[in-house]
């Protein structure tokens, strides 16, 4: 189950510190497992490594092993960089230092992690060398910093680290988190309208279709599943009309226009919106496209790399859909991959992808950091619902 687990709904726990204060060694003893490479050489691990496991009773996380916090010279720099941006994805992170205690490494950590509002735990390890100064115990006591000492090589103190850990976990991770399911009764149909996607796997559907297609199984309602060309046949065979229409987003000006009024009526990259992020701020932001002028600058942003199929929505459609809506000279940039571009204020609009290979917590903070920089922002369903003339239909089922 670990290791099938979508990338999107794993826990995402950061270790960070200096090097060779045993990140790698605490990884192996909180798995059971060597998973990690270990080596008295510091520096071993020179850049962000996931590693998998099953923590319960918490479920599937991915542990991110850095490089250290210390390390020196242009190349040691950037790999401190790299470990940094991995808080970005983090919903939680383990700083780990040794019998040094909490030195200036470790307290400028402490306020990137306070900043960023990541919950973390601190690990005093090595303390079969010796325990910290009761200067460092005494802050993290005096600031309720949490902490642990502990000894990798001994296990000394792992099982309370783990405990702690689990206790650490938060409360936004351990809530069930439905996608449309607290929109739905049991016994409802719902219409899922699921264009077969050129880029997905053969054999498969997209992710977000399969997990809301499981999210209205488990609410006990009643999944139907077309193609776009059989919604009409589909409508007429049921003897009611569906409690609720979820289509792909690219087919939404047919499907709006096939699915009479009173339907409700919504996206799967929108009800995406509302479960990884927040729905009402990406609605804002995708009202402004109105205000879009020549020559303004849209960043299209996708949280996974992909080969660019021929009509590729992130990269062909929407630059497209942006042109043909406003009537406008806009530049469109793409960004793929974890890491915003440094200099978002140089954007009138950031269109971001569904965000199912992100955690909520990584999608809630790239939102509120377009906010913190005055940069509208929101996402493919929403963006192209706008573009068609549909976004309220799309968005009432929501509340908004």
């Amino acid at each position: 189950m670990s290791m099938k687990a979508p990338r999107g709904e794993r826990l995402v726990i950061a270790l960070i510190g200096r090097r060779n204060v045993g990140k790698s060694s605490l990884i192996n003893a909180l798995t059971g497992q060597a998973i990690a490479i270990v080596d008295e050489q510091p520096g071993t691990t020179t850049d962000p490594v996931a590693k998998h496991f099953e923590l319960l009773p918490v479920g599937p996380v991915t542990f991110y092993d850095t490089a250290g916090i210390d390390d020196v010279g242009v190349v040691g720099k950037k790999r401190v960089a790299a470990s940094l941006k991995i808080l970005w994805r983090s919903d939680m992170a383990l700083l780990v230092t040794d019998e040094a205690g909490l030195t200036r490494d470790e307290e400028a950590a402490i306020a990137q992690l306070k900043k960023m509002e990541i919950p973390f735990l601190i690990l005093f390890n090595k303390s079969d060398k010796g325990a910290p100064p009761e200067k460092s115990l005494s802050l993290c006591r005096e600031e309720g910093y949490p902490f642990v000492l502990l000894s990798t090589a001994t296990g000394s103190g792992v099982r309370e680290a783990r405990d702690r850990i689990i206790a650490l976990v938060p409360e936004s991770f351990k809530e069930e988190r439905p996608i449309i399911g607290d929109i739905l009764n049991p016994g409802e149909t719902v219409l899922l309208v699921t264009p077969i996607d050129p880029g997905a796997p053969r054999g498969r559907l997209i992710l977000p279709q399969v997990q809301v297609l499981r999210d209205v199984l488990d609410r006990d309602a009643l999944a139907y599943t077309v193609k776009e060309s059989d919604i009409t046949r589909a409508l007429d065979s049921l003897k009611s009309p569906p409690a609720l229409v979820i289509t792909d987003s690219q087919v939404v000006e047919l499907v709006n226009r096939l699915v009479p009024e009173p339907v409700p009526l919504t996206t799967f990259s929108t009800a995406f919106a509302r479960y990884k992020g927040e729905l009402a701020p990406l609605v804002e932001g995708a009202r402004t496209v109105d205000l879009l002028e020549d020559g303004d600058r849209v960043l299209v942003a996708e949280a996974c790399s992909h080969h660019a199929q021929s009509d590729d929505i992130g990269r062909v459609k929407i630059p497209r859909w942006i042109k043909e809506y406003t009537g406008k000279r806009i530049e469109t940039v793409i960004a793929a991959g974890h890491d915003f571009p440094e200099s978002l204020e140089e954007y009138a609009l950031v269109i971001h992808c569904g965000a199912c290979m992100l955690t909520g917590m990584d999608m809630k903070r790239r939102i509120r950091e377009c906010q913190s920089r005055g940069v509208p922002v929101t996402n493919y369903g929403v963006a192209i619902s706008k573009f068609h003339g549909v976004l309220d239909r799309i968005v009432r089922p929501f509340g908004l």
